[in-house]
């Protein structure tokens, strides 16, 4: 953790057991790291785009339908220790990406994490 922040340059880590988050300001990255035990596909998890609100997760949303993509959503969702609003794509190469915004952050350590506890989501077909 304290190479991840000498080498980010970053004093405004949060840090949780198990989890760590980055905001890099220059250049700007959201990196978020999660301990979590390996399936076989490697160690990238999901990439993420941080947007400023609801409305701009579903109009990225939107587009992602329009290209013919598959979308899933979570509104509401604690994720990360923080609630957030966010839609899910998965690319050619079988990665998922999500689009999403904080509406709450630095929940405490005893809330779920990562939506441990299944939540109802919407599908959206591809047009």
């Amino acid at each position: 953790m304290r190479m991840l922040c000498a080498e980010a340059r970053v004093d405004n880590a949060k840090v949780r057991t198990g989890y760590a988050k980055f905001d890099v300001q220059n250049p700007p990255l959201n990196l978020a790291l999660n301990e979590a035990p390996s399936t076989g596909r490697g160690a990238l998890s999901h990439l993420g785009i941080q947007v400023a609100s609801t409305g701009d997760v579903l109009a990225i949303r939107q587009k992602w339908n329009d290209a013919g993509l598959f979308t899933r959503d979570e509104m509401q969702t604690n994720c990360c220790y923080a609630v957030q609003d966010k839609s899910w794509v998965r690319d050619p190469d079988g990665n998922e990406w999500e689009v999403f915004v904080v509406l709450e952050d630095n929940l405490a350590e005893t809330s779920n994490c990562c939506n441990t506890v299944a939540t109802p989501v919407t599908i959206s077909p591809a047009v």
